[in-house]
């Protein structure tokens, strides 16, 4: 499995982050959406914020992908939220790069890295068997 060296994204705030850096030395599961996907904020969204309470030893977080020429703001990713705050770290991905050099197939779309930063598994979807095909995984990831 081929190490990733560094992910930069931009926080809500229009700040640059490198993942592997913040996340280091710990499993990462990273969402993929879109606002604009039904799926992902009706489905996906909840089950990253129920992965982020069920697994501790896991650090969950969303990049929002834009396609084309969308434009999305912060308050956008807000509007989804009844509380207007993020539950878990959400990233924008400008132009899709991130979601292109992992070779997501739409949204919703994950990737689970280990410690090492290497995926570990990559899923498309959040119906029942793209989420019983995560927590089998993240079981089998963290249990090692």
């Amino acid at each position: 499995m081929e190490q990733i060296e560094n992910i930069l994204v931009n926080t809500l705030d229009a700040e640059t982050i490198d993942l592997i850096n913040e996340y280091k030395s710990k499993p990462l599961l990273i969402l993929f959406y879109n606002n604009q996907c039904l799926g992902c904020t009706g489905r996906a969204i909840p089950l990253a914020y129920q992965f982020s309470k069920e697994y501790p030893k896991l650090s969950v977080v969303a990049i929002h992908s834009s396609f084309g020429n969308q434009s999305i703001s912060k308050q956008d990713i807000l509007g989804i939220f009844t509380s207007k705050e993020v539950p878990f770290p959400i990233y924008f991905d400008q132009q899709s790069k991130w979601f292109d050099f992992f070779k997501c197939e739409g949204t919703p779309h994950w990737i689970l890295l280990n410690d090492k930063a290497q995926v570990f598994r990559s899923f498309y979807g959040s119906q029942d068997n793209a989420q019983n095909r995560l927590y089998y995984a993240i079981e089998e990831l963290l249990n090692k």
